[in-house]
């Protein structure tokens, strides 16, 4: 018996000292192979930082939108308004190339143009140069030269003229901005105004979330009438993913704004309200996309098209921009947009949405499929993309995105609204937001490879 158990010792001695060695050899191997990964991801991560910073079509690029970009802050050649949503994606370039005081006073008579229920205008424009047919013009005493208008259809022009103050202070540092009174109240006053006014007339309650009339992603043209950017008896309530990112965003910079912790917890917590409610009812766990639209009273999709079939690109990109998504979601939302690219043809992930609207819902010529923002591509909005995608690491995944909208700005000589069929340009030929969202796009791309330079030198 003693011999046995010795022997049985014995065994189990030698089985254990085989299995030591395994275990070590295996660690070993694992150390290995994540040491040659890690070795191979850093030497791709070199050369890719060597490309970017060698990158001949980003100087080109960057150099025309800066020329572009120190010629105003209207929205662009066929544009003589300025715009709050415009102006808020090129302000961060423009104020490189423009007097900050020159901006401060363009952010400041949007303020002049606010109206008495909060209500804040799309943009304005010298009385002179007001000449297209809008019955609907927003005049105050406090910029009697100008007059205001408003895509009522759309609910993004608050939060836009929010984000554009908080770029303009963390850019610029001037908080006075904040304090200056503009017809008796402060700027930051004029802001909190801008809330009451959207949790008031543009906020569901059974949702908890904001609504606007049913258009094309973050478009402002509804289906139904020939002009289709005024509220009216044909529009249809519709709650969707890029207003209410926008909302998310803008209360993040509201909450670095605030003037006091009382007012910045209420901030916070209405973000916090918006974001879960916006994952709660909007975002597709099946489908790992974005529904198009809520429609809390009637719908005006016609029979047998299925709009939750349609994935929305520019209400995805702000909504990574709102902080919506986790890393694997977001590689799992840009290989859908790849997907679509290819199934349709279009030439980048600029392309607002796929599949498109059927033939004849919209007027006009966004009747057609891939026009406009029914399924044109808009680099306004596909540029937005890059910068989140260079934001949150998935810097190759962003350099070999961009090319399209790189390659095609040298190609026409400029920055086109947006590009049907076949890359092919269209809108205004001058289109500062589509120079304001690559020229940042490129700094962006350009920050990182300096920093991974520097941090392999050391």
């Amino acid at each position: 018996m003693i011999k046995q158990s010795v022997g049985k010792y014995l065994s189990i001695q030698a089985f254990s000292t085989k299995m030591h060695h395994l275990i070590i050899c295996l660690i070993a191997g694992i150390i290995g192979f994540a040491s040659c990964s890690t070795s191979q991801q850093s030497a791709g991560d070199e050369q890719l930082a060597a490309n970017i910073l060698a990158d001949t079509g980003f100087y080109k690029v960057d150099s025309m939108a800066r020329d572009l970009l120190k010629q105003g802050f209207n929205a662009g050649s066929g544009y003589s308004q300025v715009w709050a949503r415009d102006l808020n994606t090129f302000i961060e370039t423009a104020l490189e190339l423009r007097p900050a005081s020159e901006i401060k006073g363009a952010i400041l008579l949007f303020f002049a143009l606010q109206q008495k229920n909060g209500e804040m205008i799309d943009g304005y424009v010298l009385k002179k140069d007001f000449t297209w047919n809008d019955t609907h013009p927003y005049y105050s005493a406090a910029a009697p030269d100008h007059v205001g208008f408003k895509n009522t259809v759309e609910t993004d022009q608050e939060t836009s003229l929010i984000q554009l103050v908080g770029k303009y202070v963390q850019k610029t540092g001037d908080t006075s901005i904040l304090n200056v009174q503009v017809a008796g109240s402060s700027v930051y006053g004029r802001m909190v105004q801008m809330f009451d006014y959207l949790l008031n007339e543009r906020y569901n309650k059974k949702y908890g979330l904001l609504w606007g009339a049913m258009t094309a992603d973050w478009g402002d043209v509804q289906p139904g009438d020939d002009f289709g950017c005024d509220w009216d008896s044909l529009s249809n309530e519709a709650i969707d993913v890029y207003d209410n990112a926008m909302l998310i965003i803008a209360l993040k910079y509201m909450q670095q704004m605030a003037t006091s912790k009382q007012d910045q917890q209420r901030w916070k917590q209405l973000q916090a309200s918006i974001f879960d409610n916006v994952r709660k009812y909007l975002w597709d766990v099946k489908n790992q996309k974005f529904i198009p639209h809520i429609y809390p009273g009637a719908s005006p999709i016609p029979e047998g098209f299925d709009e939750n079939k349609i994935n929305y690109h520019g209400g995805t990109a702000v909504a990574i921009e709102a902080g919506l998504f986790s890393d694997k979601e977001i590689i799992n939302v840009n290989n859908r947009m790849l997907s679509d690219v290819k199934a349709s043809g279009m030439p980048s992930i600029g392309l607002t949405l796929y599949p498109t609207y059927p033939e004849g819902f919209f007027r006009g010529g966004m009747s057609k499929p891939y026009v406009y923002q029914n399924g044109g591509d808009w680099t306004w909005f596909g540029a937005r993309m890059i910068q989140q995608l260079i934001e949150h690491g998935f810097v190759q995944q962003a350099y070999q995105e961009v090319r399209p909208m790189i390659d095609r700005v040298i190609k026409n000589g400029g920055f086109n609204e947006w590009y049907a069929m076949g890359d092919v340009p269209n809108g205004s030929g001058k289109f500062k937001g589509s120079a304001g969202v690559l020229a940042k796009a490129i700094a962006l791309f350009r920050q990182w490879a300096k920093t991974h330079q520097k941090q392999n030198e050391q």
